[in-house]
């Protein structure tokens, strides 16, 4: 098993892109050009060079592939109706070695910290620069690589542990111990914490803090104290709730902020610079100079995963619908919506108390709608065609024939269903091209005028629940079961989301499938809430040329996490239930539609915290957030809750191995010791 240099495995696939955001120049980061002795003796070549640290954050690993290892194969997701893609992870079904999206991950990952070592190792030869931007950029690196190393333990279990840009490049690699690794992700946090500033180096808001490392360093204390780990006389877990109570103790002097209100975390005008994250992967910028100069092609598509399919459930432009999502570049509203991999299990649907909860509609669309462009036809004389809608083209009519087949009630015939958004259309570069920010169309205001449209917070997020006269949704996904009288009511078709599980799975992870199941019509079953987090849905978040492709930024990890884990690690540390529930009320007490809400009889506050509140806070507040698989791991709950939750995934999960990743056959077949080193059981 020896083909190839083991530069190709431990340095990565070359991966020297340009970091394009807001706030860089194209010349910061351009190191495609540079050679090693370049950048050791220059200052400058050195601090371009070290912005690779932070690619794989874009390439892989906050984004498609690393999602799917980070959140499926939970209690917390499915595959709508007979969906079977990505059943390796989704459902642990023949899962092996060459399964592309570990790999991807795997291979993302060793490639940073490659370049992680290379920026640490050289940074004593730099023989220019200020000493303390070079100790920033350390630091940076040390953060980085701890991170890297963190995805790459909890995933794969015992790894190599190379800490330094190996000119041998052995080709008979050993593994060390997850002790021994979680060691190393410590001392790196550990160091940068002390050494990282807490406003970003010269303002670029990319990089990492030092509230952002004590994040991270509260995070792998916690997946360490699940491996049994100590710290000297301490258990990882005593130390994962002092390092997060000092985070939450002393936010202010480390720069780090918990809204006040959960609306603000996802809301538009808070994407770029989110007062919440602690770590955030920042998306190219297409209204920057460098958006054009950027060589990467690695920008995100997590977000349309999470989408039913509404052209199966409607059709595409046939009646309700009125412009499809399953071609590209067509609906400007919701994006190309054309691989509905993962849909919420009952399990977390039913976590969310959606009376008092607006975290609900805050993270899941269930009202769908379409969408005019008059904005759009108001400032170009000719719009682009997704943009190209007037408000008559996005109004529909209701006919017999549709209040037939949709259950609606025939006393609506002749009845309209407005748009509940009006997109713009600005062009923004030559390669982004396209953006097409909305606006929201009010409730009882029909006359199309421009001028009636209100700017909201985020337009993915609509009323709750849908008002009976409601008339800008054309269907509904109802979390209270509704009567056949109450639907009577409405001129919009309602399903309640109870009727999309087959009842032959108690564990609610089955939906049903579009034939014979009950449903009018049966296509409806195509339908489930959608997980909207991603969705960035503003100006500046669009890949005008691709809808599959979202600009946004992504939180890595933000300020809610760290009350989770001190809630978390007081019970694991033998804590009371009363201080964690004090943490897991700071989270509660902001979502609540009303601050009267906020009491033991609405259920908002708990007095004492089991480690299945826990749980269930996670789950309400950073599903979809890459935290879920690691959550389960470090507790060993797979077998209990999927057992529980999701029975599509317990039926194959062997915890023997599923507890760590298959090693990838393509690192195998690079190295001598390959049959040595194993493969994890797989």
């Amino acid at each position: 098993m020896k083909n190839q240099f083991i530069k190709s495995v431990f340095c990565g696939l070359g991966l020297l892109m340009i970091l394009s955001v807001s706030s860089c120049k194209v010349d910061e980061y351009n190191p495609n050009a540079l050679s090693e002795e370049d950048v050791i003796r220059d200052f400058n070549g050195f601090r371009s060079f070290q912005s690779n640290i932070y690619t794989g954050l874009w390439g892989s690993l906050i984004g498609m592939p690393y999602g799917f290892l980070a959140e499926t194969g939970t209690d917390l997701w499915t595959s709508p109706t007979n969906s079977v893609s990505n059943r390796q992870i989704m459902r642990y079904e023949e899962f092996t070695n060459n399964f592309n999206l570990v790999t991807n991950t795997w291979d993302f990952a060793w490639g940073s910290i490659k370049d992680c070592n290379k920026t640490i190792q050289i940074a004593p030869l730099i023989k220019d620069g200020n000493a303390n931007d070079i100790k920033t950029l350390v630091a940076e690196a040390k953060a980085m690589r701890a991170y890297y190393y963190s995805v790459l333990v909890t995933q794969f279990g015992d790894i190599p542990l190379i800490t330094t840009d190996d000119p041998v490049k052995n080709l008979n690699p050993t593994r060390n111990s997850v002790a021994e690794i979680y060691t190393q992700i410590v001392a790196d946090l550990t160091a940068a914490a002390q050494d990282l500033p807490v406003v970003p180096y010269q303002g670029n808001l990319q990089r990492v803090t030092k509230k952002g490392a004590l994040g991270l360093l509260a995070r792998v204390y916690a997946q360490g104290g699940g491996e049994g780990l100590m710290e000297g006389t301490k258990s990882y877990w005593l130390r994962a709730k002092e390092v997060a109570e000092d985070l939450i103790t002393n936010k202010g002097a480390y720069g780090a902020t918990l809204y006040t209100d959960f609306a603000q975390v996802f809301a538009y005008a808070n994407n770029r610079n989110n007062a919440e994250a602690l770590f955030t992967a920042y998306g190219l910028n297409p209204y920057s100079p460098s958006y054009d100069a950027a060589t990467s092609n690695s920008k995100p598509n997590w977000y349309l995963h999470f989408y039913p399919s509404l052209d199966n459930a409607f059709g595409a432009g046939t009646d309700l619908l009125k412009r499809g999502v399953g071609s590209n570049t067509s609906n400007a509203y919701y994006g190309r919506l054309n691989q509905s991999f993962i849909a919420p299990t009952k399990y977390l649907i039913n976590c969310f108390n959606a009376t008092y909860d607006k975290r609900w509609e805050n993270s899941f669309q269930t009202a769908f709608t379409n969408y005019s462009g008059v904005q759009a036809k108001t400032t170009n004389p000719s719009p682009p065609g997704p943009a190209n809608v007037t408000y008559a083209d996005a109004t529909v009519t209701l006919t017999a024939a549709m209040c037939t087949k949709y259950g609606i009630n025939s006393a609506f015939v002749g009845q309209k269903i407005y748009p509940y958004v009006d997109v713009d259309a600005k062009n923004a570069s030559a390669n982004a091209t396209w953006q097409y920010p909305p606006k929201v169309w009010p409730k009882g205001v029909t006359t199309g005028a421009i001028t009636s449209l209100q700017t909201v917070a985020n337009a993915n997020v609509h009323p709750y629940p849908l008002d009976v006269d409601e008339d800008r949704f054309f269907a509904y996904l109802s979390k209270d079961p509704l009567t056949p009288a109450e639907k009577a009511l409405r001129k919009y078709a309602v399903v309640n989301i109870n009727d999309l599980f087959d009842p032959a799975d108690p564990t609610g992870a089955k939906y049903k499938d579009p034939t014979g199941n009950g449903l009018t019509p049966i296509n409806m079953a195509n339908l489930f809430p959608a997980l909207s987090k991603f969705n960035h849905n503003f100006d500046g978040g669009w890949l005008g040329g691709n809808f599959q492709q979202k600009l946004g930024n992504i939180m890595v990890m933000r300020m809610a996490e760290v009350y989770l884990l001190a809630a978390e690690a007081t019970l694991k540390s033998g804590g009371s239930g009363a201080v964690a529930a004090g943490y897991l009320n700071e989270l509660r007490k902001r979502a609540c539609r009303n601050a009267a809400d906020f009491n033991t009889g609405t259920g908002m506050q708990l007095t004492n915290a089991t480690m299945n509140d826990v749980f269930d806070e996670y789950a309400r507040e950073l599903c979809g957030e890459f935290t879920r698989w690691a959550l389960l791991k470090r507790h060993r709950a797979f077998e209990t809750r999927l057992a529980q939750y999701n029975a599509r995934a317990a039926a194959s999960f062997v915890p023997a191995k599923h507890y760590n990743r298959p090693i990838p056959f393509s690192f195998l077949n690079t190295i001598n010791n390959g049959n040595e080193f194993g493969n994890n059981g797989y």
